[in-house]
C-alpha cells in the first residue's frame, strides 16, 4: 500500500513557475513509476508526465502540452517526486494529482493504469 500526499500548489501569474511535491509512504518507492494528472473544472482527468521505476533507468514521458515547460524528477531516497513547472499558462489552472503504478516500465499515460492516488493540489494560472 502507498499513501501519496501533493503540496506546493497556488496561484501563480502567467509565466511564472511553480514546484509540486509529492511524498509516498509506505516501502519500495522506487519500484513504482510515479505519474503526474491534472483536471481542470468540468474536464476529465489528463496524464501531465510520468517518471519511469529506477530499474528502468528514471525515464520520463510528457503530454505535448507541457512538453518543454514542465520537468519531472524524484528522489527514491525522500520518498518524492516532483513536477517543476515553468512559464505557466492561464489553461494550466487544474487540480493536480500524483499517483503510483504497479506496472512495470514503458510509458504509463492512462488513468486506469494507476493504482495509488493522492488527494490533489490546486494550481491556478492567473493571466
Amino acid at each position: 500500500q502507498v499513501q501519496l500526499v501533493e503540496s506546493g500548489g497556488g496561484l501563480v501569474q502567467a509565466g511564472g513557475s511553480l514546484r509540486l511535491s509529492c511524498a509516498a509512504s509506505g516501502r519500495s518507492f522506487s519500484t513504482y513509476p510515479m505519474g503526474w494528472f491534472r483536471q481542470a473544472p468540468g474536464k476529465e482527468r489528463e496524464f501531465v508526465a510520468q517518471i519511469s521505476n529506477s530499474w528502468s533507468g528514471g525515464s520520463t514521458y510528457y503530454a505535448d502540452s507541457v512538453k518543454g515547460r514542465f520537468t519531472i524528477s524524484r528522489d527514491n531516497a525522500k520518498n518524492t517526486v516532483y513536477l517543476q513547472m515553468n512559464s505557466l499558462k492561464p489553461e494550466d489552472t487544474a487540480v493536480y494529482y500524483c499517483a503510483a503504478s504497479r506496472l512495470g516500465s514503458g510509458p504509463i499515460t492512462v488513468t486506469t493504469m494507476y493504482h495509488y492516488w493522492g488527494q490533489g493540489t490546486q494550481v491556478t494560472g492567473s493571466s
